[in-house]
């Protein structure tokens, strides 16, 4: 696939796409440098900030992580844990506040999990790094 500068389709959004399937596909493993925004701009005939923008998709999206001295990487996905939904709870999905990003230290895109016991009690977990089960009905 290759940019098209006349594509009705802006050209962040088509090197984003370019970008996610070779992350899906494996071609881009996890923990592998996505590229300098310089080296991708240059390759891809396009612009830094549409080059930006795309990563900005990119982590907004969960598949990156862009930090200092490393660049943009492709995002490892972290272990799960099983977390047990209690008897009559239930589990909100949602953003989390910047002060749980920080306390979490969550890559930008990843949601939490809020899991509510009957008794009104709430635990917030990092939703990447869980996996809800239920009792067993016995």
């Amino acid at each position: 696939m290759t940019i098209d500068p006349r594509s009705h389709t802006p050209v962040y959004v088509q090197l984003a796409g370019l970008l996610r399937q070779q992350i899906e596909s494996g071609e881009l493993a996890p923990g592998s440098n996505v590229g300098s925004e310089a080296r991708l701009s240059q390759e891809h005939g396009i612009g830094r900030d549409a080059v930006r923008m795309a990563i900005s998709l990119l982590r907004s999206e969960g598949l990156v992580t862009t930090s200092r001295p490393f660049g943009t990487r492709v995002r490892e996905t972290p272990e799960r844990r099983k977390v047990e939904v209690p008897t009559g709870g239930s589990v909100i999905a949602r953003m989390p506040t910047g002060e749980e990003r920080r306390a979490m230290q969550l890559d930008e895109g990843v949601p939490v999990l809020e899991v509510r016991d009957l008794k009104g009690d709430v635990q917030v977990l990092p939703g990447d790094e869980v996996e809800l089960t239920r009792p067993d009905a016995g």
